[in-house]
C-alpha cells in the first residue's frame, strides 16, 4: 500500500512551478481575502469615530431592515430575473447566430459580418448611454421623432419601466452578442469534418445536420458559459444599469439590482452597514447558487460541472 504524497513532497518537487504562482495568489490574497474582513460592517451601524471595529454591533438589523422593507425582495427578484433573461437570450443568440456563420462559406463575408458583430462589445456603457438617450429621449429621440412625422403620440420611455424590461435585455444582447458568438463558433470549427460527410451520405439535409451534430456538439460550451455566468449571477450588470437607468427613480421599482442599491446606498446616504449587508446577501447567494447548480450537473454529467 503506498502512501499518498503531501503538499510539502509537492511543494519540494515543484518549487519553481509555485514560485511562478505565488505572484498570483499574493494578487488575490490581498485583493480577495484581505477586504473579507469588511463582511463585519453588516452587522454594525458605522461609526466613523469607532472604525471598523469600535461601531456598534447590531447583529442582524440591516438583513432585517433590507427584508421587512421589501427592499431585498425587490432586488434579489430584479437581480435574479435579468440575469437569467441575459443567460437564455445571449446564448441562444449567439449559438444561433454562430450556426449560420458556419453555413456561409464566402470567407469575406463572413471575416466581414463577424468584425461588425463583434464590434458594440469594445463600445463604453457610457457610449450605450448617449446611444439609448439620442434614440429615446422624449423631445428629440429618434423614435418619437419618428412617430411625429408619421402623426403619431411620442412615448415617453424614460417613464414607462415596462419598458425597461425589454430594452436592457436587447442593449446587453446587442452589445455581448459578437464575444459570445465566437466562442461558439470556434467550437463549431473544431468539429470534425466526418460527422457531416456520414450525414450527408445518410441523407441528412442542413437541418438534421445540424439539430443532430451541431447543437449536441456545443453542448459543453453551452454548459461551461453557464456555470460562469451563474457564479456571478447575483452581481448583476452594473455599467448597464447605472448607465441607463441612472438615478431615474421611477423606473426603480422594475430596474433596480443589488449592485445599483450598493452604490447609490454608499453614494447618497453613505450607509455602510447597509450597503455591505447587501453585498454581503449577495455574495452568499451567488455562492449557493453555483454550487447547487454544478451539483446538479456533476450527477447527470460529471465531465460537464466545473469541479
Amino acid at each position: 500500500m503506498h502512501r499518498k504524497k503531501g503538499f510539502l513532497y509537492e511543494l519540494n518537487k515543484n518549487k519553481m512551478m509555485f514560485l511562478m504562482l505565488a505572484p498570483t495568489l499574493l494578487f488575490f490574497f490581498i485583493n480577495s481575502y484581505v477586504p473579507m474582513i469588511g463582511i463585519y460592517f453588516a452587522f454594525t451601524r458605522f461609526d466613523f469615530d469607532g472604525g471598523l471595529f469600535g461601531s456598534p454591533f447590531v447583529g442582524l438589523h440591516n438583513f432585517q431592515f433590507l427584508w421587512k422593507s421589501g427592499t431585498l425582495w425587490t432586488l434579489t427578484r430584479n437581480t435574479v430575473a435579468y440575469n437569467l433573461a441575459f443567460i437564455v437570450c445571449l446564448n441562444a443568440a449567439a449559438i444561433f447566430v454562430a450556426i449560420l456563420l458556419s453555413e456561409i462559406h464566402g470567407k469575406l463575408f463572413k471575416k466581414i459580418t463577424q468584425s461588425l458583430m463583434f464590434l458594440p462589445y469594445f463600445i463604453s456603457f457610457v457610449l450605450l448611454n448617449a446611444i439609448a438617450y439620442n434614440m429615446f429621449n422624449y423631445d428629440t429621440g429618434f423614435v418619437n421623432t419618428t412617430l411625429k412625422s408619421l402623426d403619431r403620440n411620442p412615448i415617453d420611455i424614460y417613464n414607462t419601466p415596462t419598458a425597461w424590461i425589454f430594452l436592457l435585455v436587447i442593449f446587453y444582447v446587442w452589445k455581448n452578442l459578437g464575444y459570445t458568438m465566437v466562442i461558439y463558433l470556434a467550437t463549431i470549427t473544431g468539429i470534425s469534418d466526418e460527422y457531416y460527410e456520414a450525414a450527408k451520405i445518410d441523407g441528412a439535409n442542413i437541418f438534421q445536420r445540424v439539430w443532430y451534430i451541431t447543437v449536441p456538439m456545443l453542448k459543453p460550451t453551452f454548459v461551461i458559459l453557464l456555470l460562469f455566468a451563474l457564479g456571478s449571477i447575483m452581481k448583476g450588470q452594473f455599467d448597464l444599469f447605472y448607465q441607463l437607468i441612472g438615478n431615474n427613480g421611477i423606473l426603480y421599482n422594475t430596474t433596480d439590482i443589488l449592485d445599483t442599491y450598493v452604490f447609490r446606498s454608499l453614494k447618497v446616504t453613505f450607509d455602510i452597514g447597509m450597503a455591505t449587508a447587501a453585498g454581503l446577501f449577495q455574495s452568499i447567494f451567488g455562492f449557493v447558487l453555483i454550487m447547487t447548480v454544478n451539483y446538479l450537473i456533476r450527477k447527470s454529467n460529471e465531465e460537464y460541472a466545473l469541479f
